[in-house]
């Protein structure tokens, strides 16, 4: 396992920070090791957007559909229907009188079929969010790496014109200043 992670580890170091592992402290590497698990957790349980099947996109449908104002709109419209059917229009006639067995039942039916659906399409929404945290995640990085990067450049830069402005002052001090002419 523990050379499964340093390959991680080079690979984070190399590709996503383009240093090195060995220009890395001890903090550093502790944090890549972390990411590393987490990057390789997270890609083992890792589901596919291409290629899905026919009951996968299904659920996809029911439950964005099941999750709508218009499906609580419908909902509500049936059941103060069925109501308004079993009570007043059927009058001593009913089908399913005011306890509403058979209502209950049918709704029962439907929640038991309809929740593992909602929920398999909620996993595999899970799946599709943490691949995208992870690809902001290693954009987060490569950011963080070119903005150091860049700092570091930016303290090279300045310290080269320090440089410049001290050697410019110690020729200045040495050099006998000529006299203005009139």
């Amino acid at each position: 396992m523990q050379i499964r992670d340093e390959k991680h580890i080079r690979y984070l170091a190399e590709h996503l920070l383009h240093t090195g592992i060995g220009q890395l402290g001890r903090r550093d590497i502790h944090a890549l090791r972390r990411i590393a698990l987490r990057l390789q957790a997270q890609y083992d349980a890792s589901v596919p957007e291409e290629g899905m099947t026919f009951g996968e996109r299904l659920a996809d449908r029911v439950a964005e559909f099941g999750g709508s104002w218009t499906f609580i709109s419908l909902f509500a419209s049936l059941l103060v229907g069925w109501a308004l059917l079993n009570t007043e229009i059927l009058g001593q006639n009913t089908f399913d009188p005011y306890p509403y067995v058979f209502l209950n039942l049918v709704l029962s039916m439907l929640a038991a079929v309809q929740a593992p659906i909602i929920m398999m399409s909620q996993n595999r929404q899970a799946a599709r969010d943490r691949m995208t945290m992870i690809r902001d995640f290693e954009v987060n990085l490569k950011a963080d790496a070119a903005i150091s990067e860049l700092n570091q450049r930016l303290d090279h830069l300045a310290w080269q014109v320090l440089a410049d402005l001290d050697q410019i002052k110690r020729g200045q001090k040495t050099e006998p200043v000529p006299p203005a002419s009139e």
